[in-house]
């Protein structure tokens, strides 16, 4: 068959003509262009300037780090819902911030100049290294700022908040004076997480944030009962500790056992729990038993004499038996060694007992010389006490073992529980009032805010807020050499305390602010500001206020803006910013300072893995936004899983869901303005009559509402993939159904009221869902909102993102009419699914169907149902016994344990069911009831194993209470109706392979074959109307010619390449099946349908072609098996 061009028709254009392609990256960075020229987000603020309040808090990230793929997920996350409040009518600020201070800054200038520890740095001169800080906090500024506006992040950056700005540190100050006058910041000595890397404390939320899973030898130890020729076995699960112990701890409650070995004869005391497990089964004799309490104070000889001398210059008595509950009997020997300096419960056993304190490890975390190992890392000298222990007799084992250690989350190094001078927030005092506030905020997932936060706060600490380094906040705190402590709350005070006009002007820093003294209101001396600055998540917990530079200026901005209706952060911030937040605004305002909070989870690969560069698996997040487009990966983390689930992240899950749902939408959106400009349709010309509407338009509005209404619902809740599925259903409703049940609408002739209604429906769906998709897909909905509306409306407002957001018309909503086209849908695949099972194409007619349903739809719907699934009849019935029957089998697994010995007989009887009668009563008792030798069997349907048997000539399927029935028996009429939609689809495809527009008028050829050639002849007029054909032409070919030679052509090129010196050569193609089926026919002779090619069959031949040219024919044909195809199917085609 061969068609060709006869002419082409220029097309007034009403909306700028649309590309299918669905690369959509290019577009994006045209709209992020027109967003930036024409000041659409500054325009969305302004337009809003006087509307209630909606306020977003921004997390400040650091610009010292380059944006990862998490982050992608953070922005898309944190614009939606502003997007949506914005066109809700709220004036939602959305001020940008930057968190400056802190070690991550300090190690990268210190590795960027070659440094290495505070030694270095002091060597090296505070002030240019301050000033290297300020500068590389912004290394990376220019490229988050990219980031943000390719993800279509939008956030005020051109007026940020800074932490380290002077302004912001006041505000910081007003707050740390206010803790310090509440009587809530305080310097104590307590043990505290110290990294000895960075010279400096972590709070308990940093602590968090860097555990990590190591394996480690513990130490079971032999100390010497003093006066007694017996050991106590104490373990350790720090070797390294026990040249500092001073006591060993029992549970007081707890067994315990004095025994005797039978190998070698020594006297050990250990809790009789774990005798057995340390000592071996019957591998020794009890000699006494005892309670806890009964071995306290009992004295032993010191390990080492470091801790012993230590101990006597304090006059305090050590090396004892000590007794507290926190000592388990999970595991080791019920015993513990005590080293106060060294751990939080030690300290306390040490603080009630008045055991001395001795601290024998260094601020770099090195052993000191007064121990055998002085000068080595706590961590390596572990095998080295060990080896000690051993080498005198001391070291009963030291078992291996796994458990989760805490690293420093900025240099990766061990921390160490250390006894160190700190400043602290009394958060214990305010625990009642942080749970209450705790509770009004509504946490998405819940269960973090009840369960990981929640217990967070039931256990909390006290807030270790000094750090010893340089960078940062500096702790507001002067003090004099008599103990007198004042602490500053603004330049004002520090200026009238100090009567120096520099207080007015220095920067808040280290070291100009150290320059400063004050007078002493005690004893009229100097008092110098203390050394230490402040934990940096002070800084970000503190930007509701700070921002503003509260409460110095802008005190009605900050209460107009506290606290947020909406934040959101990943999970591992439920200890760090979220919080802070909390913290701070609890002690200073007594309120949650957020109302919302959306938890977001973590982003890993596509096995579940986490992502890290060491591992090669982690994502470039500009490389994914280049490949994919900004749309399709935010549309990738609305519609995947809840947010706060991990998001395996991978480029086939991305591209499959800008399939399903851009795709749709864009293609829907396409075919509008491809005939919208054929008719010039311009939508402000005409209006939509709800009254003149068929059904089809008014099911496609009520969906349209019902879609609105629900993804208001959804956002307004913070429903995020259920806002993404409504939006997605709808659409696939829209171009699946509606536009393919109205294609011959907008392709009729003329503009009859109809085609019009058809026109407008799809544009009002089109416009509506644009804008309610907008907040998630921001680029896609701008081009097509731009095109549908603003190049035909100029008054309309210029972007989608200044337009209300769409309200639902309830009145248009008609859920009984969804209900029946859910129906008619359900039905409709269901029928599909026969059809495959038959092997039967939806082309090819059949005479009948027959569907059993809860109720008989209207004619209309059914007529839908025929045209559907091409039937020339659909006939509604409540019994369809005459086409499907039923067998039962018993479930043993569960009749089998019920009834045992009557199995055999309940097989039989089952067997001789009449299966219709049986499935009738199974649907309406809920069970069968069987007489098995006068034993009544009751089976229920988890009983059963039901097969359905198909009468010969029918095909049906069934869900729940819906079965589908189709006659599969084809008249030879039918056969040839078949045969001529086979033949108009073939036609239109080559239209589209010839690169033909939909409009363009044709000429039909076709030659060579006598069954096409009668049915061209019988059908010429529907065939002619159907493919745009003015004329077919029978007998002669002219044209586009569509060629059943492309094999003879891979030969050609082949034998042209030097590839090939056989006359006969092997060729594989993958190819359509009616293809298949038209080589078949020309080569084979017979009729085009006289081979019906399954889906996903193959076929081999040789193709021999004579070297002269001529007729190749076909040798050694036959079908080939699925794994040939598979294998085939891998490669290219070759010649």
């Amino acid at each position: 068959m061969k068609i060709f061009l006869k002419n082409l028709k220029e097309e007034s254009v009403v909306y700028q003509k649309v590309d299918t392609n669905l690369n959509f990256v290019d577009r994006e960075k045209q709209v992020e262009k027109f967003w930036k020229e024409n000041h659409i987000f500054e325009k969305s603020m302004e337009d809003r300037k006087d509307d209630p309040t909606y306020m977003f808090y921004d997390g400040p990230p650091t610009a010292t780090g380059k944006p990862h793929i998490g982050h992608v997920l953070t922005r898309v996350i944190k614009d939606m819902i502003p997007r949506y409040q914005t066109m809700k009518g709220k004036m939602v600020p959305r001020k940008a911030g930057w968190d400056t201070h802190g070690l991550p800054v300090e190690l990268e200038v210190e590795k960027m100049l070659g440094l290495d520890g505070k030694d270095q740095i002091e060597e090296y001169g505070l002030v240019p290294f301050i000033d290297k800080c300020k500068e590389s906090v912004w290394k990376y500024k220019g490229m988050w700022e990219d980031f943000s506006g390719t993800v279509g992040f939008w956030a005020d950056m051109k007026n940020p908040y800074v932490t380290y700005d002077d302004n912001y540190i006041e505000s910081e100050w007003w707050a740390l004076k206010t803790i310090w006058e509440k009587g809530l910041l305080y310097k104590g000595f307590k043990i505290v997480p110290y990294c000895p890397r960075c010279g400096t404390p972590l709070s308990a939320q940093e602590v968090a944030q860097g555990y990590k899973d190591v394996k480690e030898r513990s130490a079971v130890v032999r100390f010497k009962v003093k006066d007694e020729d017996a050991y106590i076995l104490a373990w350790t699960t720090t070797p390294w500790t026990l040249p500092s112990n001073l006591a060993l701890c029992v549970n007081p409650d707890e067994d315990y056992v004095k025994v005797q070995m039978k190998e070698d004869g020594r006297v050990y005391y250990i809790a009789q729990a774990l005798a057995d497990k340390v000592l071996g089964e019957d591998a020794y004799n009890v000699l006494e038993n005892y309670k806890g309490t009964d071995l306290e104070y009992k004295e032993y000889e010191p390990l080492y004499s470091c801790a012993a001398v230590h101990a006597e210059k304090q006059n305090k008595k050590a090396f004892y038996v000590v007794c507290d509950t926190y000592v388990t009997l999970t595991d080791g020997t019920g015993i513990v060694h005590i080293a106060p300096a060294f751990g939080e419960d030690d300290a306390k056993v040490g603080r009630k007992y008045g055991l001395p304190f001795v601290q024998l490890v260094d601020g770099k975390g090195n052993l000191t010389e007064d121990t055998p190992f002085g000068g080595i890392f706590v961590k390596k000298a572990d095998p080295l006490v060990l080896k000690d222990l051993d080498e005198r007799g001391l070291l009963f084992d030291a078992p291996k073992f796994e458990h989760s250690y805490p690293h420093c989350w900025r240099c990766d190094t061990p921390l160490i529980y250390y006894a160190r001078e700190s400043w602290f927030i009394k958060m214990t005092a305010v625990k009642d009032d942080l749970i209450r506030n705790n509770n009004t905020i509504n946490w998405i997932p819940e269960s973090i805010g009840k369960g990981r936060f929640g217990d967070w706060l039931e256990n909390v600490q006290d807030w270790g807020i000094s750090r010893n380094r340089y960078w940062g906040t500096p702790l507001n705190i002067w003090e004099c050499e008599c103990g007198h402590q004042h602490s500053i709350g603004s330049r004002q005070e520090l200026f009238e305390m100090s009567g120096n006009e520099k207080a007015k002007t220095v920067e808040l820093h280290r070291p100009y602010i150290d320059e400063i003294t004050i007078k002493c209101p005690k004893c009229g001396k100097p008092m110098h500001r203390v050394p230490e600055v402040i934990d940096c998540w002070f800084d970000s917990g503190a930007m509701p206020f700070a921002q503003h530079h509260y409460p110095f200026e802008n005190k009605d901005v900050f209460e107009k803006q506290f606290p947020a209706q909406f934040i959101s952060e990943a999970v591992d911030q439920t200890r760090g910013w979220f919080y802070s937040l909390l913290a701070e605004s609890t002690i200073l305002f007594n309120k949650a300072p957020y109302q919302n909070v959306i938890v977001l989870g973590h982003v890993q690969d596509e096995n579940g893995q986490k992502m890290s560069k060491s591992k090669g698996n982690a994502v470039d997040p500009f490389d994914a936004l280049q490949t994919y487009g900004a749309d399709a990966i935010r549309w990738y983390f609305y519609i995947n899983s809840a947010p706060w689930l991990p998001n395996r992240f991978h480029g086939k899950a991305v591209q499959e869901g800008q399939r399903k749902f851009m795709g749709t939408l864009w293609n829907t959106y396409a075919f509008f303005v491809l005939y919208a400009n054929i008719d010039e349709v311009d939508a402000t010309k005409y209006t939509l009559d709800y009254d003149k509407l068929s059904v089809m338009d008014k099911w496609l509005l009520s969906k349209m509402n019902t879609m609105i209404q629900t993804v208001d619902d959804n956002l307004a809740n913070y429903r995020i993939p259920e806002t993404a599925r409504a939006l997605q259903e709808f659409v696939d409703d829209m171009s699946n159904w509606y536009v393919r049940r109205s294609r011959e609408r907008f392709w009729a002739k003329g503009m009859e009221q109809d085609k019009i209604n058809a026109y407008m429906t799809l544009y009002t769906a089109l416009v509506n869902v644009s804008k309610a998709a907008a907040p998630m897909i921001p680029f896609m909905t701008e081009d097509i909102y731009r095109n549908l509306v603003c190049s035909i409306d100029k008054t309309a407002p210029e972007s989608v993102h200044l337009c209300d957001f769409p309200k639902a018309d309830m009145a248009h909503v008609d859920k009984e009419l969804e209900a029946n086209m859910d129906e008619v849908l359900k039905i409709v695949v269901m029928g599909r699914a026969c059809r495959n099972t038959a092997n039967i194409k939806n082309r090819q007619p059949i005479a009948n169907m027959f569907v059993k349903a809860p109720k008989e739809l209207p004619e209309y719907f059914a007529d839908i149902i025929r045209d559907e699934l091409n039937s020339k009849k659909v006939t509604f019935t409540q019994d369809v016994k005459d086409f499907t029957s039923y067998s039962f089998k018993p479930q043993l697994k569960t009749v089998g344990p019920k009834y045992g010995k009557l199995l055999g007989g309940i097989k039989q009887a089952l067997s001789a069911l009449d299966g219709n009668q049986a499935m009738d009563e199974l649907k309406d008792k809920g069970s069968i009831t069987l007489d098995i030798n006068g034993s009544e069997v009751v089976l229920y349907e988890t009983d059963l194993l039901i097969d359905t048997a198909q009468i010969e000539g029918y095909v049906s399927e069934q869900d729940n209470d819906i079965t589908v029935v189709l006659d599969t028996n084809l008249t030879p009429e039918l056969i040839e109706e078949g045969f001529v939609r086979e033949l108009i689809s073939k036609v239109q495809t080559m239209r589209k392979e010839a690169g033909f527009e939909v409009m363009d008028r044709i000429r039909l050829y076709a030659a060579d074959n006598e069954k096409i050639l009668t049915v061209l002849n019988d059908h010429m007029d529907e065939i002619k109307d159907e493919v745009l054909a003015d004329e077919i032409v029978l007998g002669s070919v002219a044209g586009y010619e569509k060629m059943v030679y492309h094999m003879k052509r891979i030969w050609e090129r082949s034998a042209a390449s030097g590839q090939r010196n056989r006359k006969i050569q092997n060729a594989s193609a993958v190819v359509h099946g009616g293809t298949i089926m038209a080589l078949l026919g020309h080569f084979l002779g017979g009729e085009y349908f006289d081979y019906q090619v399954k889906c996903g069959q193959g076929y081999s031949g040789r193709l021999a072609f004579k070297a002269g040219g001529g007729a190749p024919q076909w040798k050694e044909f036959r079908p080939l098996s699925e794994a040939a195809v598979s294998e085939l199917t891998k490669g290219e085609t070759n010649g």
